[in-house]
């Protein structure tokens, strides 16, 4: 069947490997404590994203998803996990993730939503040329966006919750570059509407550090009256 939809046993093998570690690595994030395990699998989530684009392109030969894999490499495995290292550092926040959520009832969550997204995706019709594959993949990168949310969500600490939008947003690109023909514009305006994003949580992330000497969005519920 592999080899019908135009993939070798290889190819469609390792795709699904890649979409799977990005899988795990969401989980991962969900149950780190510590803010420098969260950035650190972060990049690494994000770099093998950017393999994932690369063989995606290697497979249908698409020069453009090459540019999508540098892209995604230089932007969210590099640049910006050294950003929020820097973030850290420099106002000496908490190394500790504050939880709103319980890590052990956000993994039982999260195993539910990766089993809704299996349900609402795969019923999908598709011609059959591409059924099985772009099946699995908008699967797979439905839950990593999925639990990205429950990682916004289930995190007090500005830090994590801009680590949940970054991985939801690695969801995305997932499906995007899952999709065969897939506009490199469409790609590209994604990329470029999360690094305007981010620059607008540091800019939100200073305001929380100056006015209230803390990351902890719990403040901000404090400073309206809320939670006592």
């Amino acid at each position: 069947m592999n080899e019908h939809l135009g993939f070798g046993v290889l190819d469609y093998d390792i795709a699904h490997l890649l979409g799977g570690a990005i899988l795990v690595l969401s989980f991962a994030l969900l149950a780190q404590r510590r803010l420098a395990a969260v950035i650190n699998l972060f990049a690494v989530q994000s770099a093998i994203l950017a393999a994932a684009a690369a063989w995606q392109g290697h497979v249908h030969s698409d020069a453009e998803l090459f540019l999508t894999a540098a892209i995604t490499f230089a932007a969210k495995a590099v640049i910006v996990p050294l950003a929020l290292q820097r973030i850290v550092r420099r106002f000496n926040i908490h190394r500790s993730v504050e939880t709103a959520v319980g890590i052990g009832v956000s993994m039982i969550v999260a195993v539910g939503l990766v089993a809704l997204s299996v349900l609402v995706v795969l019923p999908i019709g598709m011609q059959a040329a591409t059924e099985a594959l772009t099946r699995e993949d908008l699967a797979l990168a439905l839950s990593v966006v999925l639990l990205g949310l429950l990682m916004m969500i289930s995190r007090r600490n500005a830090i994590s919750q801009v680590v949940g939008f970054m991985s939801l947003e690695n969801g995305m690109i997932l499906a995007a570059v899952g999709v065969a023909g897939m506009p490199l514009v469409v790609e590209l305006a994604v990329a470029v509407l999360v690094l305007v994003i981010f620059l607008v949580f540091g800019v939100f992330l200073f305001q929380i550090r100056e006015r209230f000497d803390s990351l902890d969005t719990s403040r901000l519920d404090a400073a309206r009256g809320e939670g006592r």
